[in-house]
Order: structure tokens, then C-alpha cells, then sequence
């Protein structure tokens, strides 16, 4: 059955949303120095999704430009630097890129780039690598409170989910439904957000992983019917009322950064590293001192230990399986609010979980928050010496030293096998 679930969905991939009549994105590129303005024409602009483009154009003689967009959703606008004439540079080379530019259904979105005499305008490296890091400490952040629960279900249950990045994206999706769709605002429409997906986890242990687990069903078996898992559950998101078109939440789209001594941040962006720090400490600590974060960590530790001991394991993992899922959801939020919702952000962000999982040490939940903030900030740092797109190869060749070095993680336990 999983099989066909596999092989259905991949065969619907392709069948993404047609292009909706209406939206585009665009803009006048014109030189501005002092009260006068000069159009520029022949400058290029690249609109993206993510990292897939969706539309390019070039300005005309009047500096008038324009790029149909797929519909409403986020989108990430690039200016072509190389196609400026000479004696015309941005006013800040810094602002070269508009991320997520937020289009309304129907809307013809306004967007603009600051032009100016040519210069040069120097930029702090120190800031840079400060907003750098403070960027990273959020991506960490998210990443963290998504891998805590990966780590915790191989700890109790020896499982590798590779339908963990679902929960992620389930947890943005639903909160968008509640916001955008019912109109509730967006502190309000998480609660039931992360709620459903909890109970989602719940249900998938008690109905789908102990049924399998008491037929002895071997690892690679469950392996695979995660596969089949994630599959279904990403391209169902498509087929519902949400479709394959990157969306925004209602509020905290676009903000105005704070500036406090050259670095910068939005609002948000400090909103979801508080948010995050204060919960990753408060499972923390009832990992430590609650009845279940016990009885979890004794499964961990020992399976049949606990259970002779008078520990009901089942209860314990189905507790896990809530628990950790809600974690993913609210990731997924914090994820959604940083760079929108789309079908597949939890897909995306699963190889950075799983990385954090691996550095932190397998079946750790404290190694999952180190990692996750550690490789967060390590990938967002890179980009001081390296290009955008090696993100991955970093995070990548992180684990791969990790494991070469130090197997079990950096708060992991030794294992003999054998």
C-alpha cells in the first residue's frame, strides 16, 4: 500500500497549479540625485521562489519593468548589478535583493530599488558577520526546536523519520489556514496549528508505528513506509486548499529592521530567538524534572530496563510522538514567518535537521538543540567567504567530519556493537 502511495505521488509532483491571471511584480528603475530623476532602461530584474525563478524582464526607456508572477504568495526579487550602465550604482550595494515581497491575490505588487550616482560605499565586515550571526541564531533556533523531536523518536523507538519535515510543514500550513483563510490572527490561529499536528503524531504512533513495531517489522521496512509517509502527506497539501504557491501570513510579512550599533534586525526575527531560546529551555527542564521527560529519557537509555521497571514504554512513546510533533509544528510557524509557507518547506529543512540530529549525537534531545543552533549559525557565518548555494555542502561536510571524528555526537554516548 505504501509502495503505491509512493509511486501515485511522485507521479502527481509535476501537477503543480496553473499560472493565476493577475499578479505580477514590478517597478521603475530611475537614477535619483536630490529632487531629479532619470529613467534607466535595460536593467534587468530576476523574480524567484525560493531558489527556482519564476520570471526575469528588463526595463524599457522609461526605467518601467514588470514579471507575471504565479500567483499570490512570497517572492524573492533580484536586481541584475551587471546589466547597470556605467556611472549608476545602487544607493546601497547591500540592498541589491528583496526578500519576500508579499503579493495579494489579484495584486499588481510595487517594488523598488534605491539608484544613484555611481560610488562606492563601503560596507563594516564586522557588522556583516554580526547580522550574519544574528540571522543565523534564528535559522539555528528553528532548526533546533525541529530536531528535537526527530531525536527523541529514534531514542525511544529506533526509528528514522523521514516524514519528520511533514510535521513541519503541516505546522505552517494549518496556521495559515486559521490565519489567512478564517481570519485569525497569527499568535491566535498557531495555537490550533501546533495542536492539530501533536495529535496528528499521536495518532500516526497509535495507528500506524505500534501496529508495525508489534509485527516486528524490520528498520529498513519502517524506513520506507516513512518515505511513503512524507510523500503523501507533501503532495496532499497541494491538493488541498492550499496548492503549490508559496504563501505569507497576514501579519509580520514585511517589517522595518531594528539598527542598534551598525547591526540589523527585524522585529520578528528577535521575536523568534527569544521565543525559541525560552522554549528550548523550558523542554529542557522538563526533560529534567517532569514524571514523562524521565520516564522519556529512561526509554532512551534502556527500553527493557524501563519496562521491567514498572514504565508503561508504550504510553511513553506515544507521548514522544505528541510531544516532539508539536515541536516540528511550531518550527514550522517560526519557519513560515521567516520565509513564508509553501508545500514543501519541511522537505527542505529535513536535511538541516538531520544534521543537527547527527552533530548533536543520535537520540540526544540536548544534542538536537546544540546542533540546530550550531549548524544554523555555522551555514548563515559561511556566506562571508563562500557563495549562497554552498549552504548544504557546509552542513554536509559538518556531518560527514563529525562522523569521522566523533561518531557518537558532541553530547552522544559510546555504543559497542557486537
Amino acid at each position: 500500500m505504501w509502495a503505491l502511495a509512493l509511486i501515485g505521488f511522485t507521479l502527481l509532483g509535476p501537477a503543480l497549479p496553473a499560472l493565476a491571471d493577475g499578479e505580477l511584480i514590478k517597478g521603475v528603475h530611475e537614477v535619483r540625485d536630490g529632487d531629479e530623476r532619470t529613467p534607466v532602461g535595460g536593467v534587468g530584474v530576476d523574480v524567484f521562489v525560493g531558489e527556482e525563478e519564476v520570471g526575469s524582464a528588463t526595463s524599457a526607456d522609461d526605467g518601467t519593468w514588470s514579471v507575471p508572477v504565479p500567483g499570490s504568495g512570497t517572492y524573492r526579487v533580484v536586481l541584475d548589478v551587471g546589466s547597470l550602465p556605467d556611472g549608476v550604482a545602487p544607493t546601497d550595494p547591500e540592498r541589491t535583493e528583496l526578500d519576500n515581497v508579499d503579493v495579494r491575490s489579484g495584486q499588481e505588487k510595487v517594488v523598488r530599488f534605491q539608484l544613484g550616482p555611481g560610488r562606492v560605499v563601503e560596507s563594516d565586515p564586522w557588522a556583516r558577520a554580526g547580522n550574519l550571526f544574528i540571522v543565523g541564531l534564528r535559522f539555528g533556533s528553528i532548526i533546533a526546536l525541529s530536531a528535537i523531536g526527530l531525536s527523541m523518536i529514534y531514542g525511544v523507538t529506533g526509528l528514522v523519520n523521514f516524514a519528520h519535515g511533514e510535521l513541519i510543514t503541516l505546522g505552517a500550513v494549518i496556521t495559515w489556514w486559521f490565519n489567512a483563510l478564517l481570519g485569525w490572527h497569527l499568535l491566535l490561529a498557531a495555537i490550533p496549528g501546533v495542536l492539530a499536528v501533536a495529535a496528528f503524531g499521536g495518532a500516526q504512533e497509535r495507528w500506524l508505528w505500534l501496529p508495525l513495531r508489534r509485527r516486528r517489522s524490520g528498520t529498513v521496512a519502517l524506513i520506507v513506509v516513512s518515505i511513503g509517509l512524507s510523500f503523501l502527506i507533501r503532495y496532499g497539501v497541494v491538493l488541498v486548499p492550499f496548492g503549490g504557491i508559496p504563501q505569507s501570513y497576514r501579519q509580520y510579512a514585511i517589517q522595518e529592521p531594528w539598527r542598534f550599533l551598525g547591526l540589523e534586525a527585524t522585529p520578528k526575527t528577535v521575536a523568534i530567538i527569544a521565543a525559541s531560546i525560552v522554549i528550548l529551555g523550558l523542554v529542557g527542564l522538563a526533560l529534567q524534572r517532569s514524571r514523562t521527560g524521565m520516564a522519556m529519557r529512561a526509554v532512551s537509555d534502556n527500553p527493557d530496563l524501563a519496562r521491567s521497571s514498572g514504565i508503561d514504554v508504550d504510553r511513553v512513546i506515544l507521548w514522544t510522538w505528541i510531544f516532539g510533533a508539536g515541536l516540528a509544528a511550531l518550527g514550522g510557524v517560526f519557519f513560515g514567518i521567516s520565509e513564508g509557507v509553501e508545500w514543501q518547506m519541511g522537505f527542505r529543512l529535513l536535511l538541516m535537521v538531520f544534521v543537527a540530529v547527527v552533530l548533536g549525537g543520535l537520540g540526544s534531545p540536548y544534542g538536537a538543540m546544540l546542533g540546530g543552533l550550531l549548524i544554523g549559525v555555522l551555514v548563515e557565518m559561511s556566506t562571508l567567504w563562500l557563495s549562497v548555494e554552498f549552504k548544504n555542502v557546509i552542513a554536509l561536510g559538518a556531518m560527514i567530519v563529525m562522523l569521522l571524528f566523533r561518531p557518537q555526537g558532541l553530547l552522544g554516548q559510546r555504543e559497542r556493537v557486537g
